[in-house]
This record gives structure tokens, sequence and C-alpha cells, in this order.
């Protein structure tokens, strides 16, 4: 019979996170701290008002537009400046889990994959998004 008390070896048996990011060491509170919802709600927000602006002005509010706007907004400034411009807006930055620049890769998986939406309403204890797991990135207070 294994031991209770042994490291788990699968990602179901993982145990849930005490604070967000606690997994990722990142702090409970402060710079570095994961994001908190209203802030990345926020970001988005604002995000996508600008791409709606952008949208309406050069493309008579197309939703297909403001789509590939929000999208290639996230690709463009994320690895350029560390986060969206709404992010950057609200305090926060998008990082690379493993350390370094981001690169552009990251950037591109988590932004198409933010843009079909479901996976960034799937989160796990970490507050960390499907886009954002796949990517290998994580939202954080700058």
């Amino acid at each position: 019979m294994p031991d209770s008390n042994s490291r788990p070896n699968t990602f179901g048996q993982l145990p849930p996170s005490k604070w967000p990011g606690e997994r990722l060491g990142l702090p409970r509170f402060g710079p570095s701290s994961i994001g908190r919802p209203g802030r990345r709600l926020l970001g988005f927000a604002i995000d996508w008002a600008i791409a709606i602006g952008v949208s309406a002005i050069f493309f008579n509010y197309d939703p297909a537009a403001n789509l590939i706007i929000f999208v290639i907004l996230q690709i463009v400034f994320i690895p350029t400046i560390g986060a969206s411009l709404g992010h950057r807006l609200v305090g926060l930055r998008v990082i690379s889990i493993h350390g370094g620049w981001i690169g552009p890769w990251r950037p591109i998986v988590r932004s198409v994959l933010l843009g079909i939406a479901l996976p960034a309403l799937v989160w796990d204890s970490d507050q960390r998004g499907f886009h954002d797991k796949v990517a290998g990135t994580a939202l954080i207070r700058r």
C-alpha cells in the first residue's frame, strides 16, 4: 500500500495550491504574485475596447476584425513590452514560467487560445487559464 505522505506523481493527484502561484514559486501578495481576476478582467476589457476602436475606425466594426485585432495586439505587445496594453495599464505582465524572455511563440500560442475564449475560462488553483498553461506563461503583478 502506498504511503499517504508520498509525493503525488500524476497531475490529477497534485494537491491544490495554498495560494495562487505557490506551485510556481511566486509570492502570495505584492509584486510578482499571480494577477487576480479583477485586474485580469479589467485588462482584458481595455484590450477588447482598443480592438473594437481600431475595428470601428478601419473595418466598420466587423466582429471578426475585432477578434483578429485583439489577437494581433496580444502577439505584438507581450514579447515587446511584456504585457498587453490593457494589462500594462492595470499593473500586470506576462512571464515565462521557465524564466528568461518570453519569446515569440508563447504569445502566439497564448493569444490564439485566448481568442477561442474557452481556455481562458478553465483555471487551475494557481489561477492560470488553460491558455497560460499550454504556453508556459503566467500573468503576474508588476
